[in-house]
């Protein structure tokens, strides 16, 4: 539970956590984009969020896929939607 904890209390990988809870496969350089990170530090903290068990990655040619781990414990993806909700709830009241 520590590395999945730690692992979206990180910015970036919460955000990347935000975009791949929409059900799709993501790549790194989507990610990238829409991120404003580095391939190597995009990369970096995609390999954190594996580690946790919190995505599953997939080689397509050159690039590398990413989507929610679709096999995550019901409570891991209870948590997680419920972090994405809090922070959704905050930004709209800081708007």
């Amino acid at each position: 539970m520590i590395s999945i904890l730690s692992a979206l209390a990180e910015p970036t990988r919460l955000k990347a956590i935000r975009l791949l809870a929409d059900g799709d496969e993501h790549c790194v350089c989507e990610l990238m984009k829409t991120l404003g990170a580095t391939q190597s530090r995009m990369s970096r903290h995609m390999q954190i969020l594996k580690q946790a068990g919190l995505v599953t990655d997939r080689r397509d040619a050159q690039w590398v896929r990413y989507r929610l781990n679709p096999d995550l414990h019901r409570d891991v993806a209870g948590l997680i939607m419920a972090v994405l909700k809090v922070e959704n709830e905050q930004e709209r009241a800081a708007a």
